[in-house]
């Protein structure tokens, strides 16, 4: 193994909702990072390996996998192979990186970016690693959004982050004053990261607890709890959707996200028959989100 080299599969995406290549490709558990042209309307997605043969094995299990892709409006044009030093990686990847402005007191910023805050901002601090997680996707934007909100106005003292990924959500939470979180992934890197991050934000490792786990065999430390985000995929919203609204308490708060527009109908009224009330929604980009109220 060269340890100097990555070596890459880049796939040139031509579909109009490229937030759905992305799941593809996640589901098939690859470390990629994605950005867009916006200018010539496509995207890249290029996927990293440490070996060469891994790279070449990706592109001959994508390319049978494109015929029914097109099925879900995925337009992949091509798919390249190429190598790189180690050390530009962060050059590739990190251009397309920016600080987010969530509110007028809760900041984003990716670890390499600088940023002076104004009186009273809290800044998040997150390096996502070879992944997501700096709160770029739509539907990560909208759960910080909601969280900012909530605690503000609904003094929410317990917060659960299902699917926590990066661990920004969490970590969103305890920045604004929320002192009992907890949070789990199914991905033991996802959780590796969001410990790093928590450290970066000089944030107790106490007032966040990790694990890895399925939401299915997921066991809430503290039960319950006012606020819950749950940002993963509809199907496994819909399939757990008992054990994710055991988790919030009476008259607590249910964030859905992940989401697309199409699935979202579906998906808000499977949580209204076990008793949650929609009372938001938000739509971007193909994806949609909603806030729903244990009665």
């Amino acid at each position: 193994m060269d340890n100097d080299t990555l070596f890459c599969c880049k796939l040139k995406d031509e579909s109009v909702n490229q937030d759905l290549t992305t799941e593809f490709l996640t589901a098939l558990d690859y470390d990629f990072s994605s950005w867009e042209d916006l200018e010539n309307h496509h995207a890249f997605h290029t996927l990293y390996f440490a070996e060469e043969a891994d790279a070449v094995a990706a592109k001959a299990r994508i390319e049978p996998m494109l015929i029914e892709w097109k099925e879900f409006d995925i337009n992949i044009e091509s798919i390249e192979l190429f190598s790189i030093k180690r050390e530009d990686w962060s050059e590739v990847w990190k251009k397309y990186f920016h600080i987010l402005h969530i509110s007028d007191r809760l900041v984003i910023k990716p670890s390499w970016l600088e940023y002076n805050p104004k009186p009273g901002q809290k800044i998040v601090e997150i390096d996502p690693g070879m992944s997501f997680g700096t709160g770029q996707h739509a539907t990560t934007a909208y759960c910080l959004k909601m969280i900012d909100k909530l605690i503000d106005d609904e003094n929410i003292a317990t917060f659960l982050d299902a699917g926590c990924g990066s661990g920004i959500l969490s970590i969103a939470a305890a920045k604004l004053g929320c002192k009992e979180i907890d949070a789990f992934d199914i991905d033991s890197d996802s959780i590796m990261i969001a410990g790093e991050n928590i450290e970066i934000n000089k944030i107790e490792p106490k007032n966040i607890s990790l694990q890895v786990a399925d939401v299915a065999k997921f066991a809430a430390p503290r039960k319950t709890y006012d606020l819950v985000a749950a940002n993963i995929l509809a199907h496994i919203l819909r399939e757990n959707r008992d054990k994710i609204v055991s988790f919030v308490k009476p008259g607590g708060k249910l964030i859905l996200a992940g989401i697309l527009t199409s699935d979202f109908e579906n998906t808000a009224q499977h949580f209204s028959k076990a008793g949650l009330e929609q009372i938001d929604r938000f739509t971007e980009k193909e994806w949609t989100s909603g806030l729903f109220i244990k009665k």
